[in-house]
């Protein structure tokens, strides 16, 4: 992701797959390519087919012709769903596509669209993120857990170095000051990479004061709107962790020289240290879409896709470190990185399960990284020549039932 571009017209709109199309970071996407239609053509999107209706309304409006859905019971209803969607709005159906089943991404990802841009949360993601890399296309990766999952199998796919353009907004920040620097690679002019967290509703709290808190309070994040795994994420802070290790795969800088630091404004996405003592940093108001839009033209800008900062009024931005004794789950993220190639698929596994217990009433706050920790601890790790996506999914299967042992107990 390195060089400067000027941002020209596309001399044919890009073929875009979209992944997760009815999730917080697909239906923005839908946003920006119905703003776009001159740039891109959306030739499938996928979801989980809980919501048949919002999916058709996605497919007619974007044009879509194929669909896939990972419920394999979910193609009559999309198809009753997609018709009465073309009917509503006077556009003809002349029939559309329908993939069911586990695999219906990875195959609608294997397409070979120029951009597949993978919003699914979750592990789930991995499969579809190595089937765009292997069809060629441009992966914008929204998808952090694929990559931390399973990182050297990612590694393994790619057939260029910027096939990957990042959507979270940290790392898009990165990639842009990376750019902007014109740095010769993190070993000739990086010193560091700085990743900004919001520090979620529960900033400045103890660990005491850590213990009563319920799962309303834990969705309230005080700047973004996401999905709930994700919120949760944010409030345990595991999601700066799981940022770390996508950072350190992506940009191959080690995880000692990442450094997380505090900013509740939201508005300094994440910043580089050059080993001059300069850091560049990317700003701008917490808006999805801008890295969004960028994923889907890099290395072009879209013009207009969210409001700039206003300049003409006064503000201030603040940066706090990081309180690891409260909010110990990017130190798991190191110490899982340097464990073994399989912890970090071990820590994001083991995760889930806790979130969704926590957000079952089943557990307590803390009861969801005390648990990750400890079966991190009992995991023997797997690496070098016996690293393979079945080793991952097996690591990842073990990690699931024993985080449910552990949870049982508490």
């Amino acid at each position: 992701m390195t060089g400067t571009h000027e941002t020209t017209p596309a001399a044919e709109p890009r073929s875009v797959v979209l992944l997760g199309s009815t999730g917080s970071i697909g239906t923005q996407a839908v946003d920006v390519l119905q703003r776009h239609p001159d740039r891109f053509r959306v030739t499938g999107i996928s979801a989980g087919g809980a919501d048949p209706v919002a999916l058709a309304r996605q497919a007619v409006a974007l044009g879509a012709q194929t669909v896939a859905v990972a419920d394999a019971d979910a193609a009559g209803p999309v198809f009753a769903a997609v018709a009465d969607a073309a009917f509503s709005s006077g556009r003809p159906f002349a029939g559309i596509e329908v993939l069911t089943g586990p695999d219906a991404a990875s195959q609608l990802a294997a397409r070979g669209a120029d951009v597949v841009l993978n919003g699914i949360t979750g592990s789930v993601g991995l499969g579809p993120t190595l089937a765009a890399l292997r069809a060629g296309s441009t992966l914008a990766l929204a998808n952090k857990e694929s990559l931390v999952v399973g990182g050297a199998l990612v590694a393994a796919e790619l057939q260029r170095p910027d096939q990957i353009v990042p959507v979270d907004s940290e790392h898009s920040a990165i990639a842009q000051a990376l750019r902007s620097g014109r740095h010769g690679g993190p070993d000739s002019e990086v010193r560091r990479l700085v990743l900004t967290a919001s520090g979620g509703p529960f900033r400045g709290r103890s660990r005491d004061e850590l213990e009563p808190v319920t799962a309303d309070e834990a969705l309230a994040h005080p700047t973004w709107s996401m999905g709930p795994v994700v919120t949760i994420n944010s409030a345990t802070l595991m999601n700066k962790g799981l940022e770390l290790i996508e950072a350190h795969l992506l940009f191959g800088v080690p995880t000692d020289d990442i450094t997380v630091v505090v900013h509740p404004q939201s508005v300094v996405h994440s910043m580089v240290e050059f080993r001059d003592g300069s850091t560049i940093a990317q700003a701008s108001p917490p808006d999805m879409r801008l890295p969004i839009a960028l994923g889907l033209s890099w290395p072009d800008r879209l013009p207009d896709v969210a409001p700039a900062c206003d300049w003409r009024s006064a503000t201030s931005w603040t940066f706090e470190p990081l309180d690891e004794t409260a909010f110990p789950a990017v130190g798991l993220a190191r110490a899982a990185v340097a464990a073994s190639a399989t912890h970090p698929a071990v820590l994001n596994a083991a995760n889930e399960q806790c979130v969704a217990a926590f957000l079952a009433g089943r557990v307590g706050f803390l009861d969801i990284v005390d648990t990750v920790a400890a079966v991190l601890e009992e995991h023997d790790g797997v690496g070098g020549s016996d690293l393979t996506l079945e080793a991952v999914l097996d690591a990842e299967t073990w990690a699931r039932a024993r985080a449910d042992e552990l949870l049982d107990r508490r």
